[in-house]
């Protein structure tokens, strides 16, 4: 596979405690949580291209810009759609919904870089001395 604007990405997860505003400290109701929702669509984003990248690359997030539209409680199941509409060099952007069975909850669009996963974890552990 090559990376071509279009790429699409389909993952579903259920809310779960361990996902909510008051488990992930973001806030004190037992619904599915920002930064859950957040980790959901970067992990859909980044899963969608994966094949499409020579062995030894990866992507790395570097911007998000979301709306957390509607609140989902535990039990339910949410989806979340990504599809690649930009590429510049090894930048991408994604376009992102979250929904639940009664509709859109989440929505925006996330950046990632292609890095090479060894010269980043080498000049990332290189902070360490």
């Amino acid at each position: 596979m090559e990376l071509t604007t279009g790429i699409k990405g389909h993952r579903t997860e259920v809310v779960t405690e361990d996902k909510t505003a008051a488990a992930r400290g973001s806030g004190a109701l037992e619904v599915y949580g920002t930064p859950s929702m957040v980790a959901f669509m970067e992990e859909t984003a980044r899963k969608s291209v994966e094949a499409g990248l020579a062995p030894g690359l990866t992507t790395v997030g570097t911007a998000l810009n979301i709306q957390h539209l509607a609140a989902t409680p535990i039990g339910l199941t949410v989806t979340c759609e990504s599809e690649l509409i930009e590429i510049d060099r090894k930048r991408l952007v994604f376009k992102l919904t979250v929904s639940d069975k009664d509709g859109l909850i989440g929505s925006g669009t996330h950046e990632r870089f292609i890095v090479d996963s060894e010269k980043f974890l080498a000049k990332t552990n290189a902070k360490k001395s």
